[in-house]
């Protein structure tokens, strides 16, 4: 239970996601939220406001107890927290598309500001790894970067996708989050995954349906997420506990102990609203409240300096409440409640469900005497006790209407019919859901079902088939689960060496071909009769999305050549590799000549518009200088009555002001271009590591950047290649 103990109402609109508390005085908290016109305000009731003289910070005229900093640029991301433990009070870090501001409010100074080119979607505050000193780390353009207090880049590696959640948590459980341990970043992406990085190591993946908007730790390895799609739940290490979805969107999320037993639970903030907190172990809402307007953030923090924290929930129209949970007396009253609630609850449904069904039996039985049946038709609503239901997953190369895909046969044992399925899935139906439903003339016994998985990933298919006659009026529900296999979109065809790719990977496990055959028949659709031979042998693949050809060729001494020109789809099969024979590192050499050369013109064009970005930034800089001197010489000349001149003057400025404009536009469409071919670059990186594993991962990553860094074309070809610049 949370009591309300305070409400305020600012006159600033808040920003959703960027709101933060902080002591930046190392005493007083204050409340700093991202605002209107590239602005920042920080809301200190404690304290009289300075009165800043500097450029960037100024007191609002609106409100006595609200300052106002000038960043000048649309505001992507915002924190604070502790930065340099010498200066004993926390720093305020601001994130925009193109720079980083790390700012000491203070002492109104810059602790530093750097010129971020991966753009800053998402930041968080601590320690990471072996790096002693706190970090403040970006997530951008498919990269990551941790700052130290003096702006030094300590921490730099690549991601799947752009950037747009990170949070620090005790992931491998090693520590506690309320101490100072070095913790695992965990990221959320575009490209709808969660990764867990110990340093510049991913330990771990899951994917999610949608883009990752909020993470937050909770206790332990215990996380909570929320996703652009309504969908918020909980994680425990790689396991997820529960999952709820939502018509609207959860804004903001964050782990509080409401009921004080010791254990957080998850409070997610809504677009409509809504407030409410749920329990880590179920979901079960238990607390809900709501605002006028959408959440913009939730938070903790002792706003009333009264020695309790108070749960903080932020409105983008500025409102603000403050909630302190329930005591201990309280949480008593309230569990004892609260399981007897439970109990009931569980024994009235199971109640209703026992009713519902007598009175199915009741009617069965009232119509089978009222209208008996023909035994071609079957009795009414019953089935054969010893009816089973058969499923088998396939490949289905498709013909002129349909595309190819992989095939669900579902058949019964005899010859009831299958009147509908319902199968749940994550990331291949719209809504995670698909109803096939034969017309009443097309009813049978088996019933095929085409998917088509958009990624390569295994994904559970939950079914619910209702099995009965044609005259049944009432169902049998079965229920069971089957797994696609990760590469099922990908058919068994006989080898043709005028279409084998050109690209490869090649590297040496020590593994039986039994056992890499084991593998084969868990991740691929292959069909029954396949006899596969023993070591040395290949099978061949064509790939049912775009008909691409994949070859695993597998020698006696362990060496294996993966042939295929997707570099996505060779990292692919040696993570699942990798995961399916436990190995820890693994190097190995790569190939793909027509995606290195496409690499190649994007790094020509990054370079172009580096110098381009430079060019305008001069030409920008000497058009200001002369802005200035136009302005004091059409002065001049008004003041001396020479309105000829004057005019003159002014209409250079015109013309001046229409070229910074274009200019203005130029530089956009340049930066526009540099963040795609950044990111193009940057995911080349991230794809080079996942042709290997563990340590030579980490390596090729950080090798690949020092080349990029040092300009070198050639050496991060070869590191590319062979996973090192050495020759």
């Amino acid at each position: 239970m949370l009591l309300p103990v305070f409400t305020l109402k600012l006159r600033h609109k808040i920003s959703p996601r960027m709101v933060a508390i902080g002591r930046y005085d190392g005493t007083h908290p204050c409340l700093a939220a991202a605002t209107q016109a590239g602005k920042v305000f920080i809301h200190n009731p404690h304290t009289r406001i300075q009165h800043f003289s500097a450029s960037r910070v100024f007191q609002s005229p609106l409100e006595s107890d609200v300052s106002l900093l000038n960043i000048n640029q649309a505001v992507s991301c915002l924190t604070a927290g502790v930065l340099n433990p010498e200066l004993g009070y926390d720093a305020l870090l601001v994130g925009t598309q193109t720079n980083l501001l790390a700012y000491d409010v203070y002492n109104n100074s810059d602790l530093f500001y750097r010129e971020v080119a991966d753009g800053a979607n998402a930041i968080v505050l601590g320690t990471l790894g072996d790096i002693s000193s706190p970090l403040a780390i970006i997530g951008g353009n498919c990269a990551l970067q941790g700052f130290d207090h003096e702006g030094n880049d300590l921490f730099w590696t690549v991601t799947g996708d752009n950037v747009h959640s990170l949070a620090l948590c005790d992931f491998d459980g090693d520590g506690n989050m309320r101490e100072s341990f070095p913790f695992q970043l965990l990221v959320g992406s575009e490209d709808f995954d969660i990764r867990v990085f110990k340093e510049d190591e991913i330990v771990a993946e899951m994917t999610e349906t949608e883009i990752i908007t909020s993470l937050c730790p909770m206790y332990g390895s215990r996380f909570g997420y929320a996703l652009s799609n309504g969908t918020v739940g909980v994680y425990d290490k790689t396991a997820r506990y529960w999952r709820i979805k939502s018509k609207n969107h959860a804004m903001s999320i964050h782990a509080f102990d409401l009921n004080s037993d010791g254990v957080c639970e998850l409070i997610t903030g809504w677009s409509n609203g809504k407030v409410d907190a749920r329990s880590d172990r179920t979901g079960e809402v238990i607390f809900k409240d709501n605002f006028s307007s959408a959440i913009a953030g939730v938070l903790e923090g002792d706003y009333r300096m009264d020695g309790h924290t108070q749960l903080i929930c932020c409105a983008v129209d500025g409102e603000i409440r403050g909630y302190l949970p329930g005591t201990a007396e309280m949480r008593g009253n309230l569990m004892d409640t609260s399981v007897e609630q439970d109990l009931f609850r569980e024994l009235s449904q199971k109640k209703q469900n026992l009713l519902l069904e007598l009175r199915n039996y009741e009617e069965n039985a009232k119509a089978e005497l009222s209208s008996p049946q023909s035994e071609a038709d079957g009795p009414r609503g019953i089935i054969p006790a010893n009816t089973k239901l058969h499923t088998a997953l396939s490949v289905n190369l498709g013909h002129e209407t349909q595309a190819a895909h992989a095939e669900l046969c579902i058949s019964t044992s005899n010859d009831t019919i299958i009147r509908a399925v319902l199968i749940f899935a994550e990331g291949i139906f719209l809504g995670e859901s698909h109803v096939v439903h034969p017309s009443i003339h097309n009813l049978s016994s088996s019933i095929r079902i085409p998917i088509t998985p958009p990624k390569d990933v295994p994904v559970d298919l939950h079914l619910k088939t209702f099995v009965g006659y044609r005259s049944s009026t009432q169902f049998h529900v079965f229920e069971l689960t089957r797994q696609l296999p990760r590469f099922s979109m990908y058919a068994l065809t006989s080898p043709d060496p005028a279409r084998e790719p050109l690209s490869y990977v090649n590297f040496v496990i020590a593994e039986r071909a039994q056992r890499v055959v084991i593998w084969l028949n868990q991740n691929f659709l292959l069909p029954e009769d396949t006899n596969i031979q023993n070591a040395p042998f290949q099978v061949c693949f064509t790939s049912l999305r775009n008909g691409g050809q994949l070859y695993i060729k597998i020698k006696l001494s362990g060496e294996i050549t993966v042939n295929t020109d997707d570099i996505d789809l060779a990292g692919d099969i040696i993570q699942s590799m990798a995961s399916f024979f436990a190995i820890e590192d693994l190097q190995v050499e790569a190939d793909f000549p027509v995606y290195f050369e496409e690499l190649r013109k994007v790094l020509v064009k990054v370079d172009e518009s580096h110098s381009v970005h430079q060019k305008l930034s001069a030409e920008m800089a000497d058009n200001s200088n002369l802005i200035r001197s136009l302005l004091v010489r059409a002065e001049d000349a008004r003041l001396m009555r020479d309105m000829k001149t004057m005019k003159n003057r002014y209409m250079e400025l015109y013309d001046l002001n229409k070229d910074l404009l274009n200019g203005y536009k130029i530089r956009c469409n340049n930066h526009t271009e540099l963040l795609g071919n950044l990111k193009a670059v940057n995911q080349a990186i991230q794809r080079a590591g996942r042709l290997r594993v563990g340590k030579p991962k980490n390596q090729v990553i950080t090798a690949c950047r020092d080349a990029i860094r040092s300009n070198n074309i050639n050496t991060l070809f070869r590191i590319m290649r062979v996973g090192t610049a050495s020759s």
